[in-house]
Parts: C-alpha cells; structure tokens; sequence
C-alpha cells in the first residue's frame, strides 16, 4: 500500500526547504534588479484579468530574433508566486534565449483546469506579441502544466496560432497523472475527484507525435515523483514522442533546478536547444 501522503508531501521530505524558498526569493530579486538595471526586463505584462496572470519578460543581450521559453512555477498549484523565479531565467539568457516567467491563480479559488487555461493564455499572449513558437519549462506543478502545453491543439484556442506552438517543453520534477492526489491532504484544495483527474492528467491526454518532451526529477526525490517521470516518457515515446526522461544524481525536489540558473549547466543547455527548435517566426 503506498502512502501518497508522505509519497507527495515534499517540504516533509526535505526539512531545510524554508532556507531553499528564502534563497530563490533573494536571487530572483538580485536578478530582477540586475536586469531592470541593464533595461533587459518587462515586469508585470498582465495576459489576464486577474492580479496573479503576470509574465515577467528577460531578454537576453543578443539583439534581433532570439528563441523564446516561458518558465511556469510549481507549487501545487496552491502556492508560490513567479517573482520567487526570475532568477532560473538566468541560465537561458546567458544563451541568447528569451524567458517569461508566468503566474497563475491558485486553488483553492480556481481549479486546476483554470489554471491550465490561463498558461494557454500566457502562451497565447507571448504569440501574439512575438509572433514565435515557444518551448514551455517548469518545476513540479509547472512541469505538469509543461506537459499540458506540449499536448495542446492551439488551434481549438486561436485559429490563427500555429497548431504546435509549444513544440518542445522540459519538465523538472513533474506530476502527469494526479489520481494519486486525490488520496492526499491536499485534494481539499486540489477538489480532484475521478471525472476531473481525467480532463487534467496530461499522461493520458492524445500528443501529436511531432513534439519532443523532456520528463526530469531529482535522484534523490520520492518513488512516485521518480515513476511519474518515467511513466510520462514511456507512455509519450510509445505514441511517438520523443521524449526523454532522466535522474539528476542526488538532487531533491527543491535543489533540482539550481542548474538552471547556471548558464554553462547540462540542464540550462538542453532547454536552450529545445528552445532553438521551437524558434520560427510566423508572422
């Protein structure tokens, strides 16, 4: 019998996470401050009407075309707030690549279904003002709602929009099928029951098999984060995807994506080269 409780509780896990959470927020403001400094940020770009669907836009110092990748935070969907992560755009832009960092609503006040449609709109929102395809990234939450983005028909959502804007996305401690969660605490948020575990588990959902999708997860992480992950690649790359999933030795749910504010990172490395697929210019 798995106890999901303990399987999906991460802080539990990880009992230095309060000084984690205070590192990210003091090096996301450095960095905000650095860029803001240099004129390299936009802050604040409201994509929707309410006061957490904001991007935070990083630009490198390559002038003209560059790649663009938008960075989705975790959180359970229920917690944190994208101004804890400018700092992970550090690494991309080192690389000529262009990152919006989104926010989001939260449960309890909205479903995870809602939550998935705003980054939609975010990356409908990126379309619209850069006129690119764009590679999705994000850590726990956000790499499920990567996965969502990868597996979206944009055409359903904006006729105009090319049918693979997100053709590429990069996932960092993922979740992909949320049945589990129903058997946590946490569900009193999430309000998960069997009929909507189904509309929201990408795992489950048809992809097109032109996308590419990197599954990765701390080797130092639960059982189920690990069997998410690897689940998510297998069950993709037996539809077609390539998709790709891998262990960082040693790295818990929260030190895992430390590489990817360092620019000269594997991890920083590979989304810069998803991120160059998915540069064409459609407008």
């Amino acid at each position: 019998m798995v106890d999901y409780e303990a399987e999906y509780d991460n802080r539990a896990r990880v009992p230095e996470h309060p000084a984690i959470l205070a590192r990210w927020t003091q090096d996301a403001a450095a960095y905000r401050d650095h860029m803001k400094a240099e004129e390299n940020a936009e802050l604040g770009l409201a994509y929707g009407t309410s006061e957490r669907q904001k991007v935070d836009l990083f630009f490198p110092d390559a002038t003209g075309h560059t790649p663009l990748a938008l960075f989705v935070h975790g959180g359970y969907w229920r917690a944190l707030d994208h101004s804890t992560f400018s700092h992970v755009a550090k690494g991309l832009n080192a690389r000529g690549v262009a990152v919006a960092v989104a926010g989001y609503d939260l449960c309890p006040n909205v479903t995870i279904g809602q939550i998935i449609s705003q980054i939609r709109t975010a990356c409908l929102f990126l379309w619209r003002r850069f006129g690119q395809r764009l590679m999705v990234y994000g850590h726990s939450a956000g790499g499920h709602l990567s996965a969502c983005m990868v597996a979206t028909d944009w055409k359903k959502f904006d006729p105009k929009a090319p049918a693979d804007l997100v053709p590429a996305g990069y996932s960092v401690s993922g979740l992909f099928d949320l049945a589990p969660l129903q058997h946590t605490s946490m569900n009193a948020d999430l309000r998960l029951d069997d009929t909507e575990v189904g509309r929201v588990s990408p795992m489950y959902w048809p992809v097109v098999n032109s996308r590419v999708f990197d599954a990765v997860v701390g080797g130092a992480e639960s059982p189920e984060f690990l069997r998410q992950s690897r689940a998510l690649a297998e069950a993709w790359r037996h539809r077609g995807i390539e998709a790709h999933y891998e262990e960082v030795p040693g790295a818990n749910h929260f030190t895992v994506i430390d590489p990817l504010s360092d620019p000269g990172s594997a991890m920083t490395a590979r989304c810069a080269a998803l991120a160059a697929k998915c540069a064409r210019v459609d407008k």
